[in-house]
């Protein structure tokens, strides 16, 4: 027996398709139209018929399409899997390592249980929460999942929603949380099926896909009732540890009470009633802090953010690039802004936008950002999809690393960035042809503002950029790579051993630097980043007392006494002597095991 259920509130018809048979349903209060099948369960296939149409449907609340995302739709029982994490306990976002994962390229089998088998290595990385591209379902076999249509479905390659249980689970087993990317600001192009059934979609506003998601139009209860009841599913149904909103910006609500408020707190009230905690984190380009302020406090709610102003500013010293939005950015001193006080654009003139951007930070913790010198955004939307390693080189990769650990903001990786990863990270795609080609020359024309040739942006449509994208499991054992992870290691354990790098505590941020002789110095507490992007040695002031914990080259300390004659040994001082293109953590009266 199963019940079925789906709001279609201008329909004056609905029935549904089971094993041959078309059962009307009742209408029921509020647009909702239900009935019980008797003979249908779990497994059963089945299809929605508005109207007089004959035209079958996916239930915009699908939780399963084996056929792909036009074909019918399957009742899952999610009560049926065995559970092993009964005892389990998500460490904190605020202490948290994360690994940024998409699990068609991170594996060459693309599934999430092949995902699962590299579980142990991530764990002794120190990673502590695994982060998944959307894996709601899109239409074709392969893509980036950003064009979700079936938000509650898994998707089918990746293994349907019993592999991502069971990804889960492991996870779990092996001590790591579970983050998943979930998309609430639009739909993909293909398989897009909600706006027949009611008003999910607004043409009061538009945006980069269209007639924006109704979050405050007539109708907007149940739009904002489905959008929450699916974060609340991955949840609860799939044992998700947390979520992370992508583009918050796209949301258009000026209701009273913003989406993103509504979204945290029913958050909220499903950790009263699981008794599990959960992170909720936004992708937010609005540099407005009351995105992670408490509602208390006028804020939204989120628990983090992404902070892309890090990004840019470090990724702009280390590679040069000016292009696009990276012409806001390019000195030390905005990399020391973003580290000290998280916007860089808070309230100040973007040339690139051509208008005041941001507001201050006032008093947050670090902790309530992310930081990183890499993620899927960033690598696969530039032309080819490089990483920072091929654009900067190695000992500039290993920079970035370095400041992005020792940071105060939660640190992500993305897949393969801990050993340097060969293969690229591309934007693909698998459309029926009309549509790939409408995607593949909109892909050419949009990079042409930064300046980039069309030629030399890979096809999305073509197999061969997806399966390029594909991560060399076999290199990351060897020479450079393998000395890569060992950076990593050692800096994921030297954050964790230290309290300061974790406190998150952005008044206890000192930095110094040189634009013209091109070093840089940051100091928490105890800890002293100090790194060289000259082209010949530098000799910069350290602390007294200090040694050199970790070098991403020869790093010498030798004693100066202070140039005002003190004779004391306490505050004699000392001096870093670094090689060009490189970084050495200092440590200051600190057993750090």
């Amino acid at each position: 027996m199963h019940r079925f259920r789906v709001w279609a509130p201008k329909t004056e018809r609905v029935r549904v398709e089971v094993e041959g048979e078309k059962i009307p349903l009742r209408r029921a209060a509020g647009g909702w139209w239900e009935a019980v099948v008797h003979a249908a369960g779990a497994g059963t296939e089945y299809a929605y018929l508005l109207n007089d149409e004959d035209l079958a449907l996916p239930d915009p609340r699908s939780m399963a399409q084996p056929h792909g995302v036009h074909g019918k739709s399957q009742v899952v029982d999610h009560g049926a899997f065995a559970w092993t994490d009964a005892s389990w306990e998500a460490p904190p976002l605020k202490s948290g390592i994360i690994y940024e994962l998409h699990p068609g390229t991170f594996t060459p089998e693309g599934t999430l249980d092949a995902a699962g088998s590299k579980l142990d290595g991530l764990r002794a990385l120190g990673v502590t929460h695994v982060q998944l591209m959307p894996v709601n379902a899109f239409a074709g076999n392969h893509g980036w999942g950003y064009d979700g249509v079936d938000l509650f479905a898994v998707h089918e390659p990746y293994g349907g929603a019993e592999g991502l249980k069971r990804f889960v689970d492991a996870c779990h087993a092996k001590g790591l949380a579970v983050l998943l990317d979930v998309v609430y600001n639009h739909l993909g192009p293909a398989g897009n099926y909600l706006g027949k059934f009611g008003p999910y979609f607004t043409s009061s506003h538009h945006t980069p896909w269209g007639d924006a998601v109704n979050l405050e139009d007539a109708g907007s209860h149940e739009v904002r009732r489905f959008f929450c009841d699916n974060a609340l599913m991955w949840l609860r149904d799939y044992h998700i540890d947390g979520l992370r909103l992508d583009a918050v910006h796209a949301y258009i609500d000026r209701s009273a009470i913003h989406f993103m408020e509504q979204m945290a707190a029913e958050v909220r009230a499903l950790e009263a009633q699981t008794g599990r905690s959960y992170a909720v984190v936004a992708e937010s380009d609005l540099n407005d802090p009351r995105v992670v302020t408490a509602p208390e406090a006028g804020g939204y709610g989120m628990d983090a953010q992404w902070s892309d102003d890090f990004h840019h500013a470090l990724f702009s010293v280390l590679t040069g690039d000016r292009a696009g939005y990276y012409a806001d950015f390019g000195t030390l001193g905005d990399l020391a802004k973003a580290l000290r006080e998280v916007f860089v654009y808070d309230g100040r003139y973007s040339a690139y936008r051509d208008r005041v951007h941001g507001r201050p930070v006032p008093g947050l913790p670090g902790w309530r950002f992310l930081g990183y010198s890499q993620n899927h955004d960033q690598v696969g939307n530039r032309a080819k999809g490089k990483r920072l390693e091929e654009l900067s080189g190695l000992k500039r990769a290993k920079i970035a690393a370095a400041l992005t650990m020792t940071a105060p903001f939660v640190p992500l990786i993305f897949q393969g960035e801990e050993w340097a990863a060969s293969a690229p990270f591309q934007f693909f795609t698998d459309h029926e042809p009309e549509l790939g080609k409408l995607i593949s020359e909109g892909r050419r024309k949009e990079f042409a503002a930064f300046g980039w040739d069309a030629a030399d942006v890979p096809d999305p449509q073509v197999r061969e950029t997806f399966e390029r994208s594909k991560l060399n499991w076999a290199e990351r054992g060897t020479g450079a790579h393998a000395e890569m992870v060992e950076w990593y290691r050692e800096l994921i354990a030297l954050r964790r051993a230290m309290p300061e790098l974790t406190d998150g505590d952005l008044r206890n941020v000192k930095v110094r630097f040189s634009e013209a002789e091109k070093w840089f110095v940051m100091e928490r507490g105890q800890c002293t980043v100090a790194l060289s992007l000259a082209e010949a040695p530098v000799e910069i002031a350290a602390p007294a007392g200090s040694t050199v914990r970790l070098a991403s080259a020869g790093a010498e300390l030798r004693a100066q006494s202070s140039e005002h004659g003190v004779q004391e040994a306490a505050r004699r001082v000392q001096i870093l002597a670094l090689p060009p293109d490189s970084v050495a953590v200092l440590v200051e009266d600190v057993q750090v095991q």
